[in-house]
């Protein structure tokens, strides 16, 4: 996937929005004001720009450990709660359908969390 398939997805989700609260080039995906995921050009180590597209999301624990042993690609978040949060380089390594369940995966996480009645209302929609 690249950057503009992912943004799509991303915002095909029920109720998602997106905004740059940390500053222009980094977009911040929200559902009912909660953070999902995040989407931004990688830096290298020097700081400069690179082609690669990366998209931090919400896992479980276990899961973002084992995403990590399995794909180089995926990584300890960056800038986020490395325990819970992946930094997932979009450079054509993963395919389609495991992203798709990770964004999948992290948003039903941020739902999972929202009081009874606003989860109802957003599966509704899945």
């Amino acid at each position: 996937m690249d950057h503009h398939q992912v943004h799509q997805y991303f915002l095909n989700k029920p109720e998602a929005t997106v905004s740059q609260p940390f500053g222009e080039g980094v977009d911040v995906y929200k559902v009912k004001d909660k953070m999902f995921a995040t989407l931004a050009k990688d830096k290298d180590m020097g700081g400069e720009r690179s082609d690669i597209w990366r998209i931090n999301l919400k896992c479980d624990p276990d899961e973002a450990q084992a995403l990590r042993d399995i794909f180089p690609s995926v990584l300890p978040g960056y800038h986020m709660n490395k325990r819970l949060w992946n930094t997932v380089l979009l450079d054509g390594s993963i395919p389609q359908g495991e992203i798709e369940r990770m964004i999948d995966n992290s948003y039903l996480l941020v739902v999972k969390k929202m009081p009874k009645k606003a989860q109802t209302s957003l599966l509704l929609h899945l």
